[in-house]
């Protein structure tokens, strides 16, 4: 296959499936099927309906953000920080957070499902930023998940996890649960 045909055949497989679709995976799956270069470039052109039909499903979308929201999680924790709260985030938090995905995403319509990503970066220093996730189409975001350091009178520092919403305006805290970290002060997120 000539270099151009190649090229256009990566952007063209881009654009149609959004990024979800990643060429690779689609050659693999028409190889799988026996069909040759050419019957695979014919297709992939000529039948949108693949496209289509392999957009994840709403329950397929909520796992990949949850294992995305984890990593980003333990990104964000730092080596210093996740070997002391990483067995009560699994617990406590993760399930939250699961079920919090799970929320949103039941309230978005099934045709911009295709359009959430996580957001890449989580918040170092002192930032309260875990993980957003947006809608890439409008460039807004849908939910916001945080962790802030609470350091209530003579009680040690907690982290508290909560999460915002576009529907409120991202005003109201939405409670995930707290974990306790002890009297002395945290390090800074991703140390």
């Amino acid at each position: 296959m000539s270099k151009w045909i190649r090229k256009s055949f990566v952007v063209l497989i881009s654009v149609l499936t959004f990024g979800l679709i990643t060429p690779s995976q689609l050659m693999d799956t028409f190889y799988t099927k026996n069909h040759s270069d050419r019957d695979t470039i014919e297709a992939a052109t000529n039948n949108s309906s693949y496209f289509s039909d392999n957009l994840p499903d709403r329950e397929g979308l909520v796992v990949e953000m949850v294992k995305q929201a984890e990593s980003q999680s333990y990104q964000k924790f730092g080596s210093r920080i996740k070997p002391v709260i990483e067995n009560e985030f699994k617990e406590i938090i993760l399930p939250n957070i699961h079920k919090a995905i799970e929320e949103t995403a039941a309230n978005i319509p099934e045709e911009d499902l295709a359009f959430l990503t996580i957001s890449e970066e989580p918040g170092g220093g002192y930032s309260e930023k875990i993980f957003h996730i947006k809608n890439s189409l409008t460039g807004k975001d849908v939910i916001r998940f945080h962790v802030r350091r609470d350091n209530p009178p003579q009680a040690g520092y907690w982290f508290n996890f909560h999460y915002h919403t576009a529907s409120d305006e991202f005003v109201q805290h939405h409670p995930l649960g707290s974990i306790y970290w002890n009297k002395n002060t945290p390090p800074k997120w991703m140390s």
